[in-house]
């Protein structure tokens, strides 16, 4: 029985990691578990046995079928530090909008918790402190919006007031999203310079999402960056 053990937090681990993306290849599985794609085939067939809706995609990897829900993931006390620490770094953003949604998911995740495991991450909350950002930097409300318009292609328009003072009216087709220590920034394709800008979130002082879409871009933000780095070093 105790052999059983490892198998079984293995199942449920490539359960969760089936829930966590569209599609999963026997090859991420092996890697993240460390076992042989033989052992992933005869997992995926364990949990097919075992009641689990597995569809497999020929020659692309594994998901669970559409609708169905599994029970509560319950957290290890490791997990469940690590996502109150992300609650307090994300609490400490200039993006009122990413606040507002963590929030909302954090406090869904609190009520899947046991109760000891409520009162444990409660403490951590109360003793931990993220000091990243100047919160006397103009902060913005625009990133949860913008994310969206990234993963649905989604024409952008929106008014714009540079660090240089100048306003300016654009219309964008948002590509990626960076991080810096002041703030977000977006890297779009800009239809009236016809080419890739950067624009600070806190200096967008209006923002539309048009029905409208545009076609994918063809490359890479690690390509986009490497394009960008040849245009610096020869200008």
């Amino acid at each position: 029985m105790a052999k059983d053990k490892p198998r079984l937090a293995r199942l449920t681990a490539i359960i969760t990691q089936l829930q966590s993306k569209r599609l999963v290849t026997a090859r991420d599985i092996a890697d993240k578990h460390n076992i042989s794609i033989r052992t992933v085939y005869r997992d995926i067939r364990t949990l097919e046995q075992s009641g689990i809706p597995v569809i497999t995609e020929e020659g692309r990897g594994y998901t669970i079928m559409k609708g169905y829900n599994l029970p509560p993931i319950m957290f290890s006390e490791e997990e469940a530090n690590a996502l109150i620490t992300a609650e307090q770094i994300i609490r400490n953003n200039p993006d009122q909008s990413l606040i507002k949604a963590y929030k909302s998911a954090t406090e869904k995740i609190r009520s899947t918790m046991r109760y000891t495991q409520k009162e444990k991450v409660d403490l951590l909350s109360r003793r931990l402190q993220v000091r990243n950002y100047n919160l006397d930097n103009p902060g913005s409300d625009h990133l949860i919006k913008i994310q969206t318009a990234i993963i649905e292609y989604r024409l952008v328009s929106i008014k714009y007031h540079s660090l240089q003072n100048k306003s300016t009216e654009r219309q964008i087709e948002p590509f990626a999203l960076v991080q810096t220590q002041e703030n977000w920034v977006l890297i779009a394709h800009c239809r009236l310079r016809e080419d890739f800008r950067s624009f600070r979130l806190d200096c967008i002082k209006e923002l539309k999402v048009h029905d409208e879409t545009f076609d994918p871009h063809d490359i890479s933000l690690e390509k986009y960056f490497e394009e960008l780095s040849k245009k610096w070093t020869n200008p």
